[in-house]
């Protein structure tokens, strides 16, 4: 009688459930939907800066997956294990400075000087007898040594806002920064070489610890905001007054410009908001403390 071997049986079976259940998990895999790649420093915006971006993980290289820099700047391979680390403890974004820290109000112009529209913002602060802060470019300031000078007469509060408005500056290294933030106090001293630099805001709200971290060293406070009527973008007076009118309270700083673009609606809004914000609050240039 023949013997019918079962072994050889049941090595074909194993082998065709082994191929059939790699199949099913490779169909499986196949399926499933990639997890799509997260863009480094993902653009964003802070309190309606216009100009920046915000990096997602302040903490991690700012640079592209292939090692390029998105600012065109030297390419990075990780985080500078010599950045400083900012001290300051402000209510802003990376310790930067949001409001006044008191019941005055802080009236803050960013972008000049212009020979069109500063001297219009002076003229209408010098009417209800307010001081302000002007947060000066430093190409503007070299253009225009006169206006400054009108600023700093006045009575006003001057704050380095970057040499040529560079939003990715937070980005560069911190000698970079430093050399940027230097070259913008050198020509603003050019004009008036007593007056104190007490501020810097980052242009566009893009603030990162290592620009944080710059301006303290150099005897600066990094300066936000509270109120932004988004008046870069031209809504007109009446909208900048509305917007100003309602979210100013105690303790704000508001940003204006000056500079820029057609601000003609920002001094046309400031000649109506001027009344209605002294009759509520007691409106301060931001103390220039200290010596750079």
């Amino acid at each position: 009688m023949r013997t019918r071997s079962t072994s050889g049986t049941v090595g074909v079976v194993t082998l065709v459930l082994a191929a059939l259940l790699g199949s099913a998990y490779a169909l499986g895999r196949s399926m499933t939907p990639a997890t799509p790649r997260q863009p480094i420093g993902a653009s964003a915006q802070i309190d309606g800066a216009q100009y920046g971006e915000q990096p997602a993980d302040p903490a991690a290289p700012h640079t592209d997956p292939d090692g390029t820099r998105p600012d065109g700047g030297t390419p990075t391979t990780g985080a500078d294990p010599d950045a400083p680390q900012p001290a300051s403890d402000g209510d802003g974004p990376f310790g930067s400075h949001a409001s006044t820290g008191t019941p005055e109000v802080a009236l803050t112009f960013d972008d000049g000087p212009d020979p069109t529209y500063t001297p219009q913002v002076l003229e209408v602060l010098r009417a209800y007898g307010v001081k302000a802060t002007f947060c000066v470019v430093g190409e503007n300031a070299q253009d225009h040594p006169d206006l400054v000078q009108a600023i700093v007469a006045d009575g006003h509060t001057l704050c380095n806002h970057s040499w040529h408005h560079d939003v990715l500056l937070g980005k560069r290294s911190p000698a970079l920064i430093r050399a940027d933030l230097i070259r913008t106090n050198d020509a603003i001293h050019a004009a008036v070489p007593d007056a104190r630099i007490s501020y810097f805001r980052q242009p566009g709200g893009a603030w990162t610890y290592p620009v944080v971290s710059v301006a303290e060293g150099l005897g600066m406070t990094p300066l936000h905001w509270t109120v932004d009527p988004n008046d870069w973008q031209v809504p007109g007076a009446a909208k900048i007054t509305t917007t100003v009118t309602r979210d100013t309270g105690p303790g704000a700083i508001v940003l204006m410009h000056d500079a820029g673009g057609d601000r003609q609606g920002t001094v046309d809004a400031l000649r109506r908001l001027l009344p209605e914000l002294v009759s509520r609050f007691r409106l301060e240039a931001l103390p220039a403390n200290g010596a750079n």
